[in-house]
């Protein structure tokens, strides 16, 4: 399964973090829901894929997934 969050804002803060936590709200709720099917789930690999903007400039990570729109 792959989970993808997208976010924008118009104040200078990143968001990268709000992301991050949406993706991995979203992988744990997916695990609740599959949890009685099998315990020994595990979410893995949440990581930042690409940003632009803010101090830092443009982000995009070099073995990025594959992600199907």
């Amino acid at each position: 399964i792959t989970i993808v969050a997208t976010v924008k804002t118009t104040g200078q803060t990143g968001v990268e973090m709000e992301a991050m936590t949406a993706v991995s709200v979203a992988a744990l709720t997916i695990y609740d829901m599959c949890k009685a099917i099998d315990r020994g789930m595990t979410v893995t690999d949440v990581c930042l894929l690409s940003k632009s903007g803010g101090k830092s400039g443009t982000y995009i990570r070099e073995d990025r997934v594959k992600v199907k729109a």
